[in-house]
C-alpha cells in the first residue's frame, strides 16, 4: 500500500465532498476541474476542514496516555505500557489525519492563489483558515514526532517518494508564519454568534500554545497576551456548567468543533458508557486515578499532605471546589443515585423511582464497579442517558482559562512575574470558587512573585483546571516529567470487600487509611499505604524515554527510504 502522504495528494479532491453535514456538492462532481470556480465552491472545500476527525484526540477527549486516568487494572494503551510502535493504531491515526488536512488546505491555497471571478472577501477568509489549519496540523504532528514531511503545495506520487522529513528546527519558524497570516486575515468574531468558523482568536490561542510546546516563551506570551487583549474572551461563571452539552456560545470557549445529535456527530459510545456509573447502565470503568484525586489542594492553598483541614477519610471535605466538581463527591446525587462506594452501602437511593436499590456502584455489589472507587463528573449529567446515549457535548480545544495560564506560565519562565501573571492565576482560580478574583480573602489567592513556586503553583494550576479535557499528556511530556510521573503504581481499594472491611473499614481507614505524600511536582506517592497492604495496585505504568518522540509510522519508514525513524523504535 501507498504511504499516508502519497495518498492524501492522491485522493483528496475525493474527500472534499465527504464532510458530514456540509457537503453540498455530490461524489462525482467532486474533481479538480469543477471546483474552487465559485465563492460557494470554495466555501464548501474550507468546510471540510470542520470535520471533527481532524481535530479530535486519537484516545477520545479523555487522558488515557497520562497519570490522570484509571480503566480498571489496565494501563488501556501502549504509551503506559512502555510499548509504543509504529504500528500502533493512535499513531497512524495522528499522522494521517493531520497530513490529511494538510493537504486539504495546500490545495485550497493552490486553487484560489490567483483567483479570478471570487469575492476578494470570501477568498482572504477561507485562505486564512487554510493557513490556520496547516499551522495547526504541523504544530501537531511535530510536538508528537519532532521532525516532519513538509510540503506547502500538492505534488505528484512519484515527487512524493523522494520526500524526507525537514527538522523541526526548521519548519517552527514556517508554522508561526502560518499562524500569522491566519492572524492577520482572519476576523475578530462573526455576525452570528452561533457560527463556529475559525477566528483572530483561535489563532492567536493556537499560536500560543504551539509557542509554549516549544519553550518558545516571548513568543508564547505575546501570542496569548494580544488573545487577551482582543476582549471578547471571558472566564463562563460555572465550572460546573461550562462542560455540559446544554452550554453553547460561552463567551469562554476560543476554539471548539461542535457536536450535534442531528447532525450524527456525538461522543463515542466507548467513552459514554465507560465514564457513565453502573448504577445509570454504564460501565464504571474509565475513571479519575487516585494521583489526580490527591493533586487537588485544600482550601487554605495547600496540598493535602501541608493542610491541616485534609482528613484522608472524608477526602473531598476542605478541598478545592474544581475537586468535586471534577471527580463525584460520595454520597451525593448523580445520574439520579446516591454515589455511594462505601463496601456497606449496598443499597442506594434511586431518586427517579424513589425507592432504594441495590447498589451496583460498590464492589461489594457488582465486581466491576469503579475499581479505585472514583467516577468523573465533569461534563456529565442526565443528559448522558436521554437519545439512546447519544451526547453532544462539543470537543472544545481551546478555553480562555488556557489563554490565562498559558500567559501566566510563559511570562513566569521568562522570570517576568508580574501583577498581570499573579492576576491571570487568581482569575482562573477565582472562578472555581465562583468569588471575584479581587475577593481574596474567600479562595486561596495567589501572591508570590518568586520563579520555582510560581511554575510549581502554575503547573498544578493546569492540572486541576483541565482534568479530563486531554492537555495532561503534553503538559508532561513539555516539563519533562512523564519518566517521573508516568512511571508510577496505579492504585484502587482493596478487593474483595470482605477484605476491605477487614483491613480498612472496620478499623475506621475508609477512604484512604492515610495521606500520600506529594512531592514539589505535585506527584502522590501511595507506597506507604501499599507497603502496609491497605490499598490495591491496579496497574504499573511503564514509561520509555524515547516516547517523548512517537514513533513514525511504520508504513511511511517501509514505503520510503527517505523517510527516517525517531530513535528507539
Amino acid at each position: 500500500m501507498r504511504n499516508s502522504v502519497k495518498i492524501y495528494i492522491l485522493i483528496a479532491m475525493l474527500i472534499l465532498s465527504s464532510c458530514s453535514g456540509l457537503d453540498l456538492l455530490p461524489l462525482t462532481q467532486a474533481t479538480s476541474g469543477t471546483w474552487f470556480a465559485s465563492d460557494d465552491e470554495v466555501e464548501m472545500a474550507a468546510n471540510e476542514f470542520y470535520k471533527m476527525g481532524y481535530w479530535s484526540p486519537v484516545l477520545e477527549d479523555t487522558e488515557q496516555e497520562s497519570d490522570n486516568f484509571t480503566y480498571r487494572n489496565s494501563n488501556r494503551n501502549e504509551i503506559l505500557n512502555g510499548t509504543l510502535n509504529g504500528q500502533t493504531w493512535y499513531v497512524i491515526s495522528l499522522w494521517s489525519q493531520n497530513y490529511k488536512a494538510i493537504t486539504l488546505a495546500n490545495i485550497l491555497l493552490d486553487k484560489t492563489e490567483n483567483a479570478n471571478g471570487l469575492s476578494v472577501d470570501k477568498v482572504k477568509q477561507f485562505r486564512a483558515e487554510a493557513y490556520f489549519v496547516r499551522a495547526c496540523k504541523y504544530a501537531t504532528l511535530i510536538s508528537y514526532f519532532g521532525d516532519v514531511v513538509y510540503l506547502t503545495t500538492n505534488i505528484n506520487i512519484d515527487q512524493s517518494l523522494k520526500l524526507g522529513r525537514t527538522p523541526k528546527k526548521d519548519v517552527i519558524p514556517l508554522v508561526y508564519a502560518d499562524f500569522d497570516r491566519a492572524i492577520a486575515d482572519l476576523p475578530v468574531s462573526y455576525i452570528s454568534n452561533t457560527e463556529q468558523r475559525f477566528t483572530k482568536g483561535a489563532a492567536l490561542a493556537m499560536k500560543a500554545r504551539f509557542a509554549l510546546y516549544n519553550n518558545d516563551w516571548a513568543i508564547a506570551a505575546q501570542a496569548a497576551k494580544s488573545c487577551i487583549d482582543l476582549r471578547i474572551y471571558d472566564l463562563h461563571p460555572d465550572f460546573v456548567n461550562l462542560f455540559l452539552a446544554t452550554t453553547k456560545n460561552t463567551k469562554e470557549n476560543i476554539l471548539l468543533i461542535p457536536r450535534s445529535i442531528e447532525n450524527g456527530v456525538t461522543l463515542s459510545d466507548w467513552l459514554v458508557n465507560n465514564e457513565l456509573t453502573r448504577n445509570a447502565t454504564g460501565y464504571g470503568a474509565a475513571t479519575p486515578s487516585w494521583d489526580l484525586f490527591a493533586a487537588f489542594l485544600c482550601t487554605d492553598g495547600l496540598p493535602i499532605d501541608k493542610s491541616p483541614l485534609f482528613d484522608p477519610h472524608n477526602p473531598f471535605k476542605n478541598r478545592d471546589p474544581r475537586c468535586s466538581k471534577t471527580i463525584v463527591e460520595f454520597g451525593t446525587n448523580h445520574l439520579n443515585f446516591d454515589y455511594n462506594p462505601h463496601p456497606d452501602s449496598l443499597n442506594v437511593m434511586n431518586y427517579l423511582t424513589g425507592k432504594r436499590q441495590k447498589n451496583s456502584d460498590n464492589r461489594a455489589v457488582d465486581q466491576y464497579a469503579s475499581f479505585n472507587a472514583l467516577v468523573w463528573k465533569k461534563g456529565i449529567n442526565s443528559t448522558w442517558l436521554e437519545n439512546g446515549k447519544k451526547v453532544e457535548n462539543d470537543y472544545v480545544i481551546m478555553r480562555f482559562a488556557d489563554i490565562l495560564l498559558m500567559y501566566a506560565e510563559a511570562k513566569i519562565e521568562l522570570n517576568e512575574i508580574d501583577e498581570t501573571v499573579i492576576s491571570a492565576i487568581n482569575r482562573v482560580r477565582a472562578r472555581a470558587y465562583g468569588v471575584a478574583v479581587t475577593d481574596v480573602n474567600k479562595y486561596p489567592s495567589v501572591t508570590f512573585n518568586i520563579q520555582s513556586i510560581m511554575r510549581q503553583i502554575v503547573r498544578l494550576e493546569r492540572r486541576v483546571e483541565f482534568a479530563n479535557e486531554g492537555l495532561r499528556y503534553m503538559d508532561l511530556v513539555r516539563w519533562k516529567l512523564a519518566a517521573k510521573a508516568l512511571n508510577t503504581k496505579n492504585y484502587g481499594i482493596l478487593y474483595p470487600a470482605t477484605l476491605l472491611r477487614q483491613v480498612v473499614t472496620s478499623k475506621g481507614l475508609w477512604f484512604w487509611p492515610s495521606t500520600p505524600k506529594i512531592d514539589d511536582d505535585g506527584i502522590a506517592d501511595f507506597s506507604a499505604m501499599e507497603n502496609a497492604d491497605q490499598i490495591a495496585v491496579l496497574s504499573q505504568r511503564v514509561w520509555d524515554d524515547r516516547q517523548y518522540l512517537w514513533p513514525i509510522p511504520t508504513e511511511e519508514i517501509t514505503t520510503n527510504n527517505n523517510i527516517k525513524q525517531n530513535p528507539g523504535y
